[in-house]
């Protein structure tokens, strides 16, 4: 196993810093400071570290969205904290609301047997042993293998116009846009002018619930003219991991709307999930068609405030205030950034040393909303949909091994129990190509089978990764 410290020595040096000799100097310094298990508490400001490279954004740019998440659960938003223009993101970073456990597979087609796939043979070491690498003459059946389970998107949520006939806010509204990600606190706050008149938007999602927080502040509100729109979505392999020309295909039923909590359960083929909503004050909620929803409705103030939570089973218990949901996500990352290992290079004097430290923050934020859940991570996390959400074991290793040496074990050991989960599977492999013990699979959804690929059956470089792992 390396080293904390020379792997954060290595990190410096492979940076080429011109000043290295006084860099590393400095990186000593801080590691003597921070070397021990409990990571005493530095002599710099780490709230200041983390704080001057939070993310700011002063226009729309489709590939630069911003996301708040635990791991579990990840919310990606654009210009205004919402996904109010999800048309402008689609073909190059998508707007979706993911989970771990969010997945769909769509209905085999009619008389197709979906464990028949032929293997093409190779020899190996002087013996046949056969691999799920050719399309041919069974390109249906390939496909469909390969395509699912894909991870869904869980629903859109989005601002809307409330005072004509149509709802859509067009991105020419808005003007004098600041959007910062305040990285000390997982808060998203975005400040705009919609038509002239002062929005501001603030968005976190709860550290240990599949739940998303939103507060709109705004004239509008109080004036009945700005609601926010819930859509949900049928489920697709593809990059936006939404298809929403099926509306027939998947179900979205009421089955609560009092009291200011809404309850809503979602029917794709043979998957279900539900939605809890929860607002305080005169806000209401109402259909708009079969699988959209409006919160909004005039009265006193002008704030609009709610909770939104997403599960694979009832929500029957009483969702966090709005308030008590941002307070809890400053409090863990507080506590995320507090607790693990840092690296600070504001003195040194190499041009380069603020880009190297601001790679470091931001890569630790990223990993941690996106690949420090309970199950492997995709090469795109919780963001959007690649390879159809499935997981690349190669990935797991890239993606969450480095929390160990951050001293934050704990977020990747979340997902090391899921090689026990599919272990018989990974047997069976093995036994069907005549090999001892288990293989693992390389392009894999939670279920543990591997997917159908020109190259991927037969690499072998995530075999070895469960022995690290141990180490």
């Amino acid at each position: 196993m390396v080293s904390r410290r020379s792997f954060l020595e290595t990190l410096v040096s492979s940076a080429g810093l011109c000043g290295w000799a006084y860099g590393r100097e400095h990186l000593r310094e801080t590691l003597a400071v921070n070397s021990s298990s409990q990571f005493r508490k530095s002599k710099f400001d780490r709230a200041a570290l983390v704080s001057r490279h939070n993310p700011r954004v002063v226009s729309l740019d489709p590939l630069s969205p911003l996301t708040v998440g635990n791991g579990e659960f990840a919310f990606t938003g654009d210009i205004t904290g919402l996904q109010t223009f999800p048309q402008e993101y689609e073909n190059a970073m998508p707007l979706c609301t993911m989970s771990q456990w969010g997945w769909h597979t769509r209905p085999a087609p009619a008389g197709l047997e979906t464990r028949g796939l032929r293997l093409t043979q190779y020899d190996t070491h002087g013996r046949q042993v056969g691999y799920q690498t050719s399309s041919e003459g069974q390109t249906e059946l390939y496909n469909w293998l390969r395509e699912n389970p894909h991870r869904l998107h869980l629903g859109q949520i989005g601002l809307c116009r409330t005072g004509s006939q149509k709802r859509e806010i067009q991105v020419g509204d808005l003007s004098d846009i600041k959007q910062e990600l305040d990285l000390w606190r997982g808060v998203l706050t975005s400040k705009f002018r919609f038509k002239g008149e002062p929005v501001t938007v603030r968005t976190a999602v709860h550290p240990h619930l599949d739940l998303l927080a939103v507060s709109v502040e705004s004239r509008l509100i109080d004036e009945g003219r700005l609601a926010v729109r819930f859509d949900f979505p049928y489920g697709s392999p593809s990059m936006q991991a939404a298809d929403w020309k099926q509306p027939d295909r998947h179900q979205t039923a009421l089955i609560r709307n009092s009291n200011g909590r809404a309850d809503l359960r979602r029917t794709l083929d043979r998957h279900e999930y539900f939605v809890a909503l929860a607002w305080e004050g005169p806000a209401r909620l109402v259909s708009v068609d079969t699988h959209s929803l409006l919160l909004g409705g005039r009265g006193p103030g002008a704030h609009l405030g709610f909770v939104v939570g997403f599960s694979p089973r009832p929500l029957d218990l009483s969702l966090p205030k709005e308030r008590a949901t941002f307070a809890a996500s400053a409090d863990h990352w507080h506590s995320f950034w507090s607790e693990g290992g840092v690296v600070e290079l504001a003195d040194s004097k190499d041009p380069r040393a603020l880009e190297l430290e601001r790679r470091v923050v931001l890569s630790q934020y990223l990993t941690a909303i996106q690949c420090a859940g309970s199950q492997p991570p995709q090469e795109t996390g919780l963001t959007v949909n690649s390879w159809y959400g499935k997981f690349h074991l190669e990935m797991h290793w890239w993606h969450a091994t480095h929390f160990a040496l951050w001293n934050r074990l704990s977020l990747f050991e979340k997902s090391l129990s899921w090689y026990e989960s599919i272990l018989p599977a990974a047997k069976e492999l093995a036994h069907s190509q005549g090999y001892l013990g288990a293989r693992w699979p390389k392009m894999v959804g939670p279920e543990g089978r591997d997917s159908p690929s020109p190259i991927g059956p037969l690499l072998i470089w995530q075999q070895p990764h469960p022995i690290f792992y141990a180490e």
